[in-house]
């Protein structure tokens, strides 16, 4: 029984930890680009879109259709490394756990 309850305070030290790292992310951006750097996202750890910067160059109705496939472009690169950053800060927190690849708590 003693170690049934050590183990739900690992488990809750865990929680705890995640909910945390997670709060602290959330706070942090990062940021992804396309077209040599014509577009540029920025996400949170949540990987919500906080900010869009675009070249000038673009912004011509002829170039309306290159433009929103930057867009999407930068915010999937951008995406892509808040998933890898909160991916990261995880893995130092469940590291020892010996969790398959790829496991993700339910939160």
């Amino acid at each position: 029984m003693n170690q049934l309850q050590q183990m739900l305070k690992q488990a809750q030290k865990i929680q705890n930890q995640m909910s945390e790292a997670q709060e602290k992310l959330a706070a942090q951006e990062v940021q992804g680009s396309s077209g040599g750097g014509l577009v540029t996202v920025s996400v949170n750890g949540r990987g919500e879109m906080k900010r869009v910067k675009i070249d000038p160059s673009l912004l011509t109705p002829e170039e309306s259709d290159v433009l929103e496939d930057l867009i999407v472009a930068a915010y999937n690169d951008a995406k892509s490394k808040a998933e890898g950053m909160m991916s990261e800060e995880m893995g130092k927190i469940t590291g020892g756990l010996g969790l398959p690849p790829g496991f993700q708590f339910p939160l």
